[in-house]
């Protein structure tokens, strides 16, 4: 026996188990007969089972599970050299942004003074293009100083620049 053969034996055995109870095949166990519930177009309208754009469906599930926040956030961080401008974007770069206060840490201290200096007008074309509140103040950093601190096992004190008694 094929399996074809073997669904059409169960079907007939089914269909002669519900004939033996009273039942006709075609009715529903309440006792009115099956209706099929035509399927309706969409029409002209708008409607939730047409094609969605990838961008809108990306929207609402972000909305949804409340990631619209941090998607702005990150969009401070890919769009920032058109953000802030070419000139700037070569001499700083955005470190971290948390509850509001983005920190950016420039190449150089005069780089990070010129920074404090245009700090309003940054704020207002991040604003322009972000959104409003996502970034509410800017904390500038200058370049990083050398760390002397070398490896896993490190000796309290001034280090490589005690060596004058």
């Amino acid at each position: 026996m094929t399996g074809s053969d073997l669904a059409r034996a169960a079907l007939e055995a089914a269909r002669a188990s519900a004939k033996s109870r009273g039942r006709q095949p075609g009715r529903r166990v309440g006792g009115g007969p099956v209706r099929r519930r035509r399927r309706s177009w969409s029409g002209a309208g708008p409607d939730d089972r047409d094609p969605q754009p990838l961008g809108r469906l990306a929207s609402r599930l972000a909305a949804d599970r409340g990631w619209a926040e941090r998607l702005a956030g990150g969009q401070v961080f890919g769009r920032w050299a058109k953000l802030v401008g070419e000139e700037v974007a070569e001499h700083a770069k955005p470190i971290a942004l948390s509850d509001g206060e983005l920190t950016v840490q420039a190449e150089s201290t005069a780089w990070a003074t010129q920074l404090r200096l245009l700090q309003r007008q940054l704020l207002v074309r991040i604003a322009a293009g972000v959104g409003d509140g996502v970034v509410k103040r800017l904390k500038v950093q200058g370049p990083a100083a050398p760390s002397w601190r070398y490896g896993p096992r490190h000796v309290p004190g001034r280090g490589p620049r005690d060596t004058y008694g």
